[in-house]
């Protein structure tokens, strides 16, 4: 049996807003990312996994400044002074989009760092390359057109024009080049694990849609769940998830090891370790990371009358918000702005990490006319009447303008009320 703690999308300097820490100088929230990514390490050397399978996003953008990358080489290079085997898929947000560029991880490809491996193209390892571990991988990092042609020599293909054409294209070749593999590479000894960073068809996105980058090649279910494979590894959509659940083989997304935004506030976050071994099941353990907790509220205010008691009705208990990134967001007509206190919803909210109050002030797009009627059916006193009701104005004060409006309209005609109104 073979222990594999896979985890993916650690993205650990999307978040660098917010306050910084004095001794560290990092952003407190980055500092998020490389605890989940701390509890990922010392989980491994603690249950003495036999490797450790990263599928794809390291960070946020192909470039990630000489600091993230010594805070995620500190933790690689863990693993690797712990003789556990790690391998390392290139994700969509490390692979530099011009061909020959490097990629974000490729210190590990330039550098020879014991039992550390990158895959940044299709390629298939076996037990040999795995440190004779008794599994084989089928890897599929982020695939670009431009990469599969390279793999497959086939760059004299006549571009599609049709971008759904070319993966279409891209997939066939896929399981094209997984047949090969199929026939030619394994050996029926040991099981066989597919890694991929990549989408698949029945998958449910988090909140990734805000940071994914350019185009997405769509795994078909009938790939990725080939009842030959042991394992399925999978990296890119944030919600954890197993696409293939109570059969076997498990496809499983762990999602990212943090809350990236809003979108993940009610997501639980993971990595696993997976039971691998040949002609039986495999076993998988989810791993809850303890990440910082999001808070998102809305309000949709009815009536004016305590609209900030409202707002703080809206949110949880204090103690829950503690250290929490809060948004509270809160819809009212306009004319009720000066009823909101936000002083006093802040200091409710003093012990959040962050809070974020977002208005959204509602305005009536056009007034509304009576059922059955046209402008040009009724007075210009009817017309007031309607505007007065759209303001939500109180029938004593729309009784007074009313009023106040005859008593102009008549001064400046040199009418009476009454006959101004008529």
């Amino acid at each position: 049996m073979t222990r594999i703690l896979h985890f993916a999308d650690a993205h650990i300097d999307i978040a660098t807003n917010g306050r910084h820490d004095a001794q560290t100088g990092l952003s407190v929230r980055m500092q998020d990312f490389l605890k989940s990514m701390d509890t990922i390490v010392d989980t491994a050397i603690a249950e003495k996994v036999d490797m450790v399978l990263f599928a794809g996003d390291a960070y946020k953008d192909r470039t990630p400044v000489p600091t993230f990358q010594r805070e995620w080489g500190r933790r690689i290079v863990r693993l690797s002074q712990a003789g556990i085997p790690t391998l390392l898929l290139v994700g969509n947000h490390d692979l530099s989009p011009a061909l020959g560029r490097a990629h974000a991880m490729q210190e590990f490809e330039t550098l020879p760092v014991p039992h550390v491996q990158v895959a940044s193209k299709p390629r298939f390892f076996s037990s040999h390359d795995l440190e004779n571990l008794p599994i084989q991988i089928m890897a599929l990092p982020w695939v670009s057109r431009s990469g599969l042609m390279a793999v497959q020599s086939a760059q004299a293909q006549p571009p599609a024009q049709d971008v759904v054409k070319v993966y279409d294209e891209l997939e066939n070749r896929l399981h094209d080049l997984m047949e090969v593999w199929f026939n030619e590479q394994v050996d029926d000894r040991f099981p066989v694990i597919l890694a991929a960073h990549a989408s698949v068809q029945g998958a449910t996105y988090g909140g990734e849609r805000a940071v994914m980058l350019g185009a997405d090649l769509v795994l078909s279910g009938s790939l990725v769940k080939d009842p030959r494979l042991s394992y399925t590894a999978l990296g890119h959509i944030h919600k954890a998830q197993d696409l293939n659940k109570g059969i076997q083989p498990p496809v499983i997304y762990p999602g990212s090891i943090e809350r990236v935004d809003f979108g993940e506030a009610h997501d639980d976050k993971f990595f696993v370790i997976a039971d691998v071994q040949k002609g039986r099941d495999t076993q998988v353990e989810w791993h809850k990371l303890n990440g910082r907790r999001f808070v998102d509220c809305t309000l949709r205010a009815t009536a004016p009358e305590d609209l900030t008691a409202g707002l703080l009705d809206a949110l949880p208990p204090q103690d829950q918000l503690n250290e929490a990134v809060v948004r509270l967001v809160v819809e009212y007509q306009v004319e009720w702005e000066p009823l909101l206190d936000e002083r006093v919803i802040r200091e409710y909210a003093k012990d959040a990490f962050e809070f974020h109050l977002v208005r959204r002030p509602q305005r009536e797009a056009r007034i509304r006319l009576p059922n059955n009627q046209t402008i040009s059916s009724l007075t210009a006193f009817d017309l007031l009447d309607v505007y007065w009701r759209s303001l939500n104005a109180a029938q004593s004060d729309a009784d007074e303008l009313q009023s106040l409006a005859r008593q102009v309209i008549g001064t400046v005609s040199g009418m009476s009320n009454e006959e101004a109104e008529a």
